[in-house]
């Protein structure tokens, strides 16, 4: 088992903890890509699944029939509507203390204007999926506009991550805000070989709940399901506050994270790894 880290991670204080003041930053000049974790006791990223999207093209339960084949006690970590300084910020600060990968889905407008933030997401290891331009209702526009909001959205990401605007996605992942999807925009993102990610659980952490009650939800779910795709917002506080508690929590009862990236960017598939998806272990 690989457990992933950056090798200039720095341990919090317990201002981070649940509960306590979550003001403490980790400097973020070293990129994260490079080093194992090699701190012991750490929930770590057990594996790495590359999906296909011409055999996945559609994921998560909450949406859709097909959800990715994970096993028992085995989740992927998701955030959206990022990125949002100073709360995505610590999220990467708690996610790095654990050695933990994630999929950050982030809005194209301010990605754009938040280069600094984007390059820090993909320089500590986690994957950079797309959410519109403007967090935009899909339905309640024309397929033209629905379109312009997804490749606008694409082209911000890119441009921060990059330097280059540009509506062909590096990493072709997809979520459509409010998990609003339509047949149309389905068959485009289809055609375009990017995968639409929804959930298959949630914490529901737009609500008015505390940290407390957030951790109590998120957990109550999973041990009904036993793993999943988990959708948490990183702009959100309350999650902030909740996250090292609740990736304690996965430790502590055997849950394991997985770290989902493009088919492409995998140069060695495991023959044993399930149709459109190639696990790599070290």
């Amino acid at each position: 088992m690989r457990s992933w880290l950056n090798a200039a991670a720095i341990l919090l204080g317990l201002g981070l903890e649940l509960g306590l003041g979550v003001g403490l930053a980790l400097p973020h000049a070293v990129s994260a890509a490079s080093a194992e974790c090699q701190r012991e006791g750490t929930l770590g990223t057990s594996r790495v699944l590359a999906v296909d999207p011409k055999i996945y093209p559609r994921v998560g339960l909450k949406s859709f029939p097909d959800t990715l084949p994970l096993r028992d006690h085995e989740v992927v970590l998701t955030f959206d509507d990022g990125p949002s300084p100073p709360m995505t910020n610590r999220v990467l600060d708690a996610l790095a203390k654990e050695c933990v990968r994630a999929t950050f889905f982030l809005v194209g407008q301010p990605a754009s204007g938040r280069a600094a933030l984007v390059q820090r997401i993909a320089a500590e290891g986690h994957t950079v999926g797309h959410h519109t331009y403007t967090h935009a209702h899909i339905p309640r526009l024309t397929p033209a506009q629905a379109v312009d909001e997804i490749d606008r959205g694409i082209a911000g990401d890119e441009l921060a991550l990059h330097g280059v605007s540009t509506t062909t996605p590096s990493t072709p992942f997809f979520r459509f805000p409010y998990f609003e999807s339509t047949p149309a925009m389905l068959e485009f993102l289809q055609s375009r070989g990017i995968a639409v990610f929804g959930a298959d659980l949630w914490a529901g952490d737009w609500n008015p709940v505390s940290p407390q009650q957030e951790l109590k939800i998120l957990t109550s779910r999973l041990e009904q399901d036993r793993k999943g795709i988990i959708l948490l917002h990183d702009p959100q506080p309350r999650t902030v506050a909740m996250l090292p508690t609740f990736l304690r929590y996965l430790k502590q009862h055997g849950y394991k994270v997985v770290h989902i990236v493009p088919a492409s960017t995998m140069n060695q598939p495991d023959d044993a790894a399930p149709p459109g998806v190639h696990a790599a272990r070290d």
